[in-house]
C-alpha cells in the first residue's frame, strides 16, 4: 500500500454530531470548543458532516447521483494520482463506502473455492477485517461475486454469487447471521449467478434470488435474518431492486426475467405487474430509471421500454417499446451492464456495442450517437454518475471522464486514466474494468481483479480553486 491523502468523512463525527444539538446552544458551544481543541475549524466540520457516502449499489438512494461539491473541474494530468491502493482478488462487485470504511468482495479458486468480503480504512487503505466462506461455483464467468455490499446502521450485508447471504458487524467483521439461500429456497440459478445487491428497507433486507415456490423476492429481518415474506414465482434477473414512491407510499420495484412488478416492501403484496412476452428477457442487468411518471427499462436482448408509472395510483402500463431486429440492428437502446440516465425528456445510455446514445423519452427515437466515450466492442460498458450538470463516466478501459450530456450531443470536458483493465473477467480486448466505482468523501474508489484504488477528486487537493 502507498501513503494516503486525508479524506473528509461524515463517519469521523458519528459519535459527536447529532441534529438535536442544533437546538442546544450550550452543546453547540461545547462541541465547537472540542473541534477547535483538535485543530478543526467549524467550517471544515460543516463540510465533513455533509459529505456523501456510498453505502450501497449506485449510491445512497440507488440512483447514481453524487451530491458533493468542491470537486475538480478538470484533470491535471493523463493519469489520476492514486491516494492508496490495496491488493484484492478478482470479482465483478463494485466497492461501497460508509462510516470511513470501504467494502468489497472477491473470490479465490485455490486451494479451495471461497468468496471473501474485505473491509478497508477509507483514509489509508489499511485492512480492517476479512471474512470468507466456502463457495463452489456452478455458474459461467467465474471471476468472483457480483453484488455490491450494502451497509446500513453498522451492519454490512453481502449476497454471494451462489446465494450465500451474510450479515456482518461493519466495524469488526463479526458474523451476525448467515443463510445459504440456494439450499433453502432451491434457486433456479441464473447462468451468471446471483447479482442483484441486497436492499435494506425499514427493518428488512430484501433480495432477488429466484427461489422456487414463490420465492423470487425474499425479505428477511435485517437484525435476526428470519424470513418475513416471499413473493413472485419468477426467475431472478441481474437487475437490483429499488424503492420508488408512488401514490404517496413506497413501492418495491423488481425487474425479474418474467417482467416488472411493484410490491408492498413491508408485506410483499403485489400492487401491479407487467409481463413481457415473446422476448428474450434473460439478460436484464441495468436498473430501471425513473423521471416523474415514467420508468425506462433497457436490456441487451430485450431492447427498451417506457412504462407509465402514475404518481396518484398504484398502477403501471407500457407506453412504448423498441426491440429492433437484434441488439446490433436497432435504433433503440440495448444496454448490457450500464444503467442509463433519464434526464427530463431525454435518455442517455450505452448500447450493446458501446454506442453512447440519446433517445427521446416520448417516443424512443434516437437523437444522436457517439462512439468516443468507450471503444466499440460487444458488451462495451460505461458507468454514469451525475453531479450537478456534469456526468462522471467510468469506462471499461479504466478511464474516468467528466462530461455533459445534452440533446445537442456529448461534450467531453476532461478525461484521465484511473486503473488498468484486467483480463480475468473477460479475456478479450486486453481485459476490462466492469465494476461500478464508488464516489464518497470527494474521492473515487474503484477496483479491478488485482487491486482496489482510491483517488482524490477534491479541487483543493488537485491544484484547483
Amino acid at each position: 500500500m502507498t501513503g494516503a491523502a486525508p479524506l473528509r468523512s461524515s463517519g469521523d463525527f458519528d459519535e459527536t454530531y447529532s441534529p438535536s444539538l442544533t437546538h442546544d446552544w450550550f452543546s453547540i458551544a461545547m462541541l465547537t470548543k472540542r473541534l477547535l481543541l483538535t485543530g478543526l475549524a467549524l467550517a471544515a466540520f460543516s463540510l465533513q458532516v455533509s459529505a456523501d457516502e456510498w453505502p450501497q449499489w449506485r449510491g445512497p438512494t440507488r440512483n447514481g447521483i453524487w451530491r458533493e461539491t468542491g470537486l475538480l473541474e478538470r484533470f491535471s494530468a493523463p493519469q489520476i494520482p492514486i491516494a492508496w491502493q490495496a491488493e484484492i482478488g478478482p470479482g465483478y462487485s463494485g466497492p461501497t463506502v460508509a462510516g470511513g470504511r470501504v467494502f468489497v468482495t472477491d473470490r479465490l479458486a485455490e486451494p479451495q473455492q471461497v468468496e471473501r468480503i474485505h473491509c478497508f480504512d477509507a483514509h489509508t487503505g489499511k485492512p480492517i477485517w476479512t471474512q470468507s466462506y466456502d463457495c463452489k461455483y456452478e455458474i459461467h464467468y467465474t471471476a468472483g461475486p457480483r453484488a455490491a455490499v450494502t451497509v446500513d446502521q453498522g451492519r454490512a450485508y453481502n449476497l454471494g454469487a451462489m446465494g450465500h447471504l451474510h450479515c456482518y458487524d461493519a466495524a469488526t467483521g463479526k458474523l451476525l447471521w448467515g443463510r445459504d439461500l440456494n439450499s433453502e429456497y432451491k434457486i433456479r440459478m441464473p447462468v451468471w449467478g446471483i447479482a442483484a445487491a441486497p436492499l435494506v428497507f425499514s427493518d428488512l433486507v430484501i433480495v432477488m434470488i429466484g427461489g422456487t415456490d414463490g420465492a423470487c423476492m425474499v425479505a428477511f429481518d435485517k437484525r435476526s435474518g428470519d424470513e418475513r415474506w416471499k413473493a413472485l414465482d419468477d426467475q431472478a434477473s441481474y437487475s437490483a431492486p429499488q424503492i420508488l414512491q408512488q401514490a404517496g407510499q413506497p413501492v418495491l420495484v423488481c425487474w425479474t426475467v418474467g417482467g416488472l412488478a411493484g410490491l408492498n416492501p413491508t408485506s410483499g403484496q403485489i400492487y401491479w405487474q407487467l409481463r413481457f412476452v415473446d422476448r428474450d428477457t434473460s439478460m436484464n442487468i441495468a436498473m430501471p430509471v425513473r423521471h416523474k411518471d415514467r420508468l425506462f427499462l433497457t436490456a441487451f436482448y430485450g431492447g427498451c421500454d417506457m412504462i407509465d408509472l402514475p404518481s396518484d395510483r398504484l398502477e403501471a402500463s407500457q407506453l412504448w417499446t423498441r426491440i429492433g431486429q437484434s441488439e446490433q440492428n436497432t435504433d433503440g437502446l440495448h444496454s448490457t451492464m450500464s444503467t442509463p440516465l433519464f434526464a427530463s425528456d431525454y435518455i442517455y445510455g450505452v448500447g450493446s456495442y458501446g454506442e453512447l446514445r440519446c433517445l427521446e423519452a416520448a417516443t424512443g427515437e434516437r437523437v444522436w450517437e457517439d462512439l468516443t466515450a468507450v471503444p466499440r466492442a460487444r458488451w462495451g460498458n460505461i458507468h454514469f454518475v451525475t453531479n450537478g450538470d456534469r456526468v462522471w463516466m467510468f469506462n471499461e478501459r479504466g478511464d474516468l471522464i467528466i462530461a455533459r450530456l445534452t440533446p445537442a450531443g456529448y461534450e467531453e470536458i476532461s478525461r484521465a486514466h484511473l486503473i488498468d483493465p484486467t483480463d480475468i473477467q473477460l479475456r478479450q480486448r486486453g481485459g476490462v474494468c466492469w465494476s461500478h466505482p464508488a464516489f464518497a468523501y470527494r474521492h473515487v474508489f474503484v477496483r479491478n481483479d488485482e487491486k482496489l484504488v482510491c483517488a482524490s477528486l477534491a479541487a483543493e487537493e488537485n491544484g484547483a480553486e
